[in-house]
Order: structure tokens, then C-alpha cells, then sequence
């Protein structure tokens, strides 16, 4: 065989892939992601005005955080054994009603911590039973699995660059009920569009007790060499690269410039998504995730860039080539996995994967502050950057993740 067999495709689009199914999907995504980048905003100001303090914000987003880990594995197995859409549907309702809750709240008056904190935490269980139905609904609603991540990647990271500056203006000039109100519409529209959806018949899995079909999951994530190495070797990158660099990156940037660079900054990363989503529409690699490593590598510089003092032009450059390295590892990621497992079990499989990251990535961003402590901020972020390039380098190296080709 050729080593030209090994090398990417680049596809020039052929057709459309804006199907009446897939444009429902675009928009119940979409408007969810928005919702979900105003979060932030909307309840860190909503509990400081409260005066619950930076504890309490921290105690607000954890509970919606930790639901969402601990719970992410019962909802792929109810995923599995309900479908997908209906599990979708349910969350999205679910959500609405909790967030819409939350604005009545705040325009009523001052709501306790207690009452946030649960609130945010069964909106995080609602979360777990939403999100692993979002790998298997791709391949229903798209033919061009790729390029329907790539599309959702750079819808993905818009959204995360103007939900968080449109929540901002929001509550500085309503208040956080409007911003609640807000975010409670867009569960609302998702939960019409994805209701919408005409999708083949899909069977939901039937016989197997809860708890059995928890462990076929593990088995199949276990029984896939190149999906457990992924994960084990993210264990180290999310952790030690992605969780701890966010913190840190952060309290860098605005102590060697300001509070705006740092907003700055952070569009440049949500732009460069943009434009790392749209690259990878175009290339097809025959071993996708040996190509993915690059994304993994243009990462790493997100830590590094901090630690070098920069001005703010080198800062923009730099978290964009990261902002576009891990939205090309994201599309080639989620496309290698909804194409290389069944769909019978693909959310309890993807369900594994969510959990896994997530856990990892809050471990990473808790760690953060004693570990900087310890070695000092710069010295974390130089190790961060250089883990990160070894963690890539490691997707080539072991043979099961350099040697998966495309199906």
C-alpha cells in the first residue's frame, strides 16, 4: 500500500448538509449552548449581588458540576434504553422549568444559597441526562458525520464567546432574572426543535437490567483499545494541561495586563474554534486520531502563553492557534467515535467518556491553587505546555490510537 493512503483527504463539499433534521438539531444545539455560556455569568453575579461571596459562587457552579459527573453514566444507560431524543426532550423541559424558577427567584427578591445550590445541582442531573444523547443523535440527523461536528464545533465556539459578553451586558443593565429568564427560553426552543425531529425508528434497548447494561458499557469502552488509551492518557492532559492552565492562565493574564485583556483573549480562543472547526470540515485523515494529536499539540501553547509575559497581540495569536488546535481534536474526536461504535451502545459509551473528562478537568482546576503554590505559577504552566506535547505525542506512539483508520 501507497504511504499516500495514510495521508489526510481534503473534501470539498459536494452537497448540502442542511437537511430539514439537521437544521432542527443545529438550532436545538445551538440556542442550548448559548444558554449554557450565560450560566456563568448570570449566577456568579446573581449570588455576589446576593452576598453569598466567591464561596458561594464556588458552591453554585460545583453543584451543577458535580451532578453532572456523577450522574452522567445513568444517563447513558437510560439514553440507550429510551432513546436518545426522548431522554433530550425530558432534560430540556426540565431545565426550562429549574431556570425559569431561578429568574422568578431573583425578581422576587434575594433567594437563599440553599435554594441555588439545589437548584443548580438537579439542573446538573438534567444536564447528565441530556448530554449523552448528543454523539448518537449526529449520525440520525446528518449523512456527513464530520461535517456536522465541524458545523456544531464552530456554532459551539461562538456561542461561548457571545453568551458570556451578551450575559454580561444583560445583567448590568437588568439584573440576573432577566439573564435567568433568558437562559430558560433557550431549553424551551431546543426541547421544541429536537420534539420536531423526524428521525428513523429507533429502538430503544430492551431486556438487560439497569445495572447490566451499565457494565456492557464498560466492557465495550474497556473491549476498544483506542478509545480506553485516549481517555487513560487524558486523564494526565486533562488534568494537568486543560484543568490546571484555565485557572492559572487566567490569574496570569490579569495580573501582567487586565481583566479586559483576558476578555479578549478568550474571544480569540472561542474564534480560533472557529476556524479549527472549519479545517477540520474540510480534512479527512485515514488514521484520525494520529492526526488529532495535532490539536492535542497546538493546545498546549494555551499554557504557555501566559507564562511569557505577553503583550496582548502575542496573547490573541497564541489562544487562538489553541482555541483552533482543540476544536479540530474535538471534531475529529467526536466523529471517530460516533462512526467507530455502535449505535446501540454508543451512549453508554460516549456517557464514560463525558464523565471521565469532566471529573478529570475538575480535578484539574481544584489542584490548580496548592499546586501553584507549591512550584509557582510560571513553572506550572511551562510544565502544563510540555506534558501537553508529551500526552500528543503519545496518541502516536501507542500503536491502538496511531493505527485506527477511518471505517
Amino acid at each position: 500500500m501507497s504511504c499516500a493512503t495514510d495521508l489526510p483527504t481534503v473534501v470539498a463539499p459536494t452537497s448540502s448538509p442542511w437537511s430539514r433534521n439537521f437544521r432542527l438539531y443545529f438550532g436545538a444545539r445551538t440556542t442550548s449552548l448559548l444558554g449554557d455560556a450565560m450560566l456563568p455569568v448570570a449566577l456568579s453575579v446573581g449570588v455576589l449581588q446576593a452576598g453569598y461571596g466567591a464561596g458561594g459562587v464556588g458552591y453554585a457552579l460545583g453543584s451543577w458540576t458535580a451532578a453532572v459527573a456523577l450522574c452522567m453514566l445513568v444517563g447513558g444507560v437510560l439514553a440507550d434504553r429510551f432513546t436518545a431524543r426522548r431522554m433530550m426532550v425530558i432534560a430540556d423541559v426540565a431545565r426550562f422549568v429549574l431556570q425559569a424558577g431561578m429568574a422568578v427567584l431573583f425578581a422576587l427578591g434575594t433567594p437563599g444559597l440553599a435554594t441555588i445550590v439545589v437548584l443548580q445541582f438537579v439542573s446538573g442531573v438534567a444536564t447528565a441526562m441530556f448530554q449523552p444523547g448528543v454523539a448518537s443523535m449526529v449520525p440520525q440527523v446528518a449523512d456527513d458525520v464530520q461535517r456536522a461536528n465541524g458545523i456544531l464545533r464552530i456554532a459551539e465556539s461562538m456561542a461561548a464567546v457571545l453568551g458570556p459578553a451578551a450575559a454580561g451586558v444583560l445583567v448590568s443593565v437588568s439584573g440576573p432574572s432577566v439573564v435567568f429568564a433568558i437562559y430558560s427560553a433557550t431549553y424551551a426552543i431546543s426541547a421544541l426543535c429536537l420534539f420536531a425531529l423526524r428521525l428513523p425508528g429507533v429502538q430503544p434497548s430492551a431486556g438487560a437490567a439497569f445495572l447490566g447494561q451499565l457494565a456492557e458499557g464498560w466492557q465495550e469502552f474497556r473491549a476498544r483499545r483506542w478509545l480506553s488509551s485516549v481517555i487513560t492518557i487524558f486523564l494526565l492532559y486533562g488534568c494537568f494541561v486543560v484543568g490546571v492552565s484555565l485557572p492559572i492562565g487566567a490569574d496570569l493574564i490579569v495580573s501582567n495586563l487586565d481583566s479586559a485583556a483576558l476578555g479578549i483573549g478568550l474571544a480569540a480562543f472561542g474564534a480560533g474554534g472557529a476556524i479549527g472547526g472549519t479545517v477540520a470540515i474540510r480534512i479527512r485523515p485515514h488514521r484520525p486520531l494520529a492526526v488529532g494529536s495535532a490539536g492535542w499539540a497546538l493546545f498546549a501553547i494555551y499554557p504557555l502563553i501566559p507564562a511569557l509575559h505577553p503583550d496582548l497581540t502575542v496573547l490573541v495569536i497564541g489562544w487562538a492557534i489553541a482555541g483552533a488546535g482543540l476544536a479540530f481534536w474535538s471534531v475529529i474526536w467526536s466523529t471517530t467515535v460516533q462512526t467507530q461504535i455502535p449505535s446501540e451502545l454508543l451512549n453508554r459509551v460516549y456517557a464514560y467518556d463525558v464523565a471521565g473528562s469532566l471529573v478529570t478537568m475538575a480535578l484539574g482546576r481544584s489542584i490548580a491553587g496548592p499546586l501553584a503554590s507549591l512550584t509557582g505559577e510560571r513553572p506550572l504552566m511551562v510544565f502544563a505546555s510540555g506534558l501537553g506535547l508529551v500526552c500528543a505525542a503519545l496518541l502516536l506512539i501507542v500503536p491502538a490510537t496511531r493505527k485506527l483508520r477511518v471505517v
